[in-house]
């Protein structure tokens, strides 16, 4: 693996552990067995190593994403086989992350907002149509409602003056809320496919 690679794989964990603040250059130098001199070579600056890791999340998360949707039977099914890819993503985050970015690194911010209002949100919206015209989904739904408060709910367990970090578990709130928001989205057929999918989740973990 090429010192590049090794810094910002290293610097993912730390930064997912820790948040994009409270990390430093001298942790990521220990953290890799490398010298601050070698990670400079580089990167000059925490800066471009936190955009460099933001960006490389996002490129395997749109990866991620087109192979589920691929594979899925359905709409429903695509959301289940995001379930077990959400959940690992965030089982280890620190709550801080995108506070983080807002505050002390809003050049990267604005391109995780970019992605978010324009690749995801399309996924969002792409997933139900999808479930409308396979009659899983309730056809007098507004999509583009429905499509920017599911981008919103996605976010919401971040939010400390919500969810409290350290009072509720941030997996555990991810479920409820995306349970919440695909019950709303399905007719009786949709509801049945819930009930078959949760089942097979639960069989397989």
């Amino acid at each position: 693996m090429e010192a590049r690679e090794r810094i910002l794989l290293k610097a993912h964990e730390l930064f997912s552990r820790f948040g994009f603040k409270r990390v430093t250059m001298d942790e990521i130098a220990l953290k890799t067995g490398m010298s601050k001199k070698t990670i400079y070579q580089s990167f000059e600056t925490k800066d471009e190593i936190v955009d460099a890791v933001v960006d490389e999340h996002l490129k395997k998360s749109v990866a991620i994403c087109e192979r589920l949707t691929s594979c899925a039977e359905n709409a429903v099914h695509e959301i289940f086989l995001n379930i077990g890819t959400i959940q690992e993503l965030v089982a280890d985050m620190n709550p801080a992350v995108f506070e983080d970015l807002e505050k002390y690194f809003p050049t990267v911010f604005v391109k995780l907002h970019q992605h978010i209002n324009g690749y995801l949100l399309q996924k969002i919206r792409d997933n139900i149509n999808s479930g409308i015209k396979e009659g899983y989904y309730r056809k007098e739904l507004n999509v583009d409602i429905i499509t920017k408060l599911r981008v919103q709910t996605m976010f919401l367990p971040f939010r400390p003056e919500v969810y409290p970090f350290g009072k509720f578990n941030l997996v555990e709130v991810q479920k409820e809320i995306l349970e919440h928001y695909l019950y709303g989205l399905c007719t009786l057929e949709g509801q049945k496919l819930i009930i078959k999918y949760e089942k097979l989740r639960i069989k397989n973990n």
